[in-house]
């Protein structure tokens, strides 16, 4: 059997490299319903739970991000809207994650990318945090997703074409590894492979994650004991 090249290593940030469900996101949600309300709101009251609730969930759903919508509908600034909502007071005192991961990606052959729809500030310090952030060939954030000038993240078919035209890589050479099931549904319908981080994800959603991962593992540790399988 003919071996494979050295993949291309997607990786995701957020509930996959580390545990950002512990207070992360919970801050995030926050910040991220404190600038809803001020935009949505009539310059003097702020829009009212129910109403940034229901936009959020609608933006979310439509775009895979909400800030797309906020900038496409409502004239925000991307730059604003990532700045605000990625706001934290101590963010080094909310990152949970596991030991171990340098020398697992240490031990990955081929490239590895960070691929994320956080921004690069945020993300790039939570990389540092972890002593990560020499062990990526590159880290692409949410705000340099684009195809022809307009953003583009995750879960973009278009983006993840351009992404692998760009690194001379063929789909079936390049490794996704993420915990969102759109992002892993869209990574295999262009013929990537794909390693579902099964940890965070929602009881009603597995089932839907299971049919689109080649691999799952309960964290990115365990990627260590499928190597043989991803890349043989």
């Amino acid at each position: 059997m003919q071996r494979r090249s050295a993949p291309l290593w997607l990786f995701d940030l957020d509930n996959t490299l580390h545990n950002a469900s512990h207070a992360i996101f919970p801050a995030i949600n926050r910040n991220m319903n404190a600038f809803l309300a001020r935009v949505l709101g009539d310059g003097e009251t702020p829009a009212d739970a129910d109403t940034v609730n229901a936009i959020r969930q609608e933006y979310y759903q439509r775009y895979g991000v909400t800030m797309l919508g906020m900038v496409r509908h409502h004239g925000v600034s991307a730059d604003e809207f990532l700045h605000e909502v990625h706001d934290f007071h101590d963010l080094s005192s909310m990152i949970r994650y596991e030991r171990g991961l340098k020398k697992l990606l240490d031990r990955l052959p081929g490239k590895k990318i960070l691929l994320t729809n956080a921004p690069r500030a945020y993300s790039g310090k939570v990389l540092r945090h972890m002593g990560l952030h020499k062990h990526f060939d590159a880290h692409i954030p949410v705000e340099a997703m684009r195809v022809h000038g307009q953003l583009q993240p995750k879960p973009s078919r278009p983006y993840l074409r351009k992404l692998l035209a760009s690194y001379g890589v063929q789909a079936g050479d390049c490794i996704l590894v993420e915990d969102s099931i759109d992002n892993l549904l869209a990574a295999k319908q262009e013929g990537l492979r794909t390693v579902w981080v099964t940890g965070y994800t929602p009881a009603h959603q597995r089932k839907r994650a299971a049919a689109c991962a080649d691999v799952k593992v309960q964290s990115v540790l365990q990627l260590a004991g499928q190597l043989h399988r991803l890349c043989s």
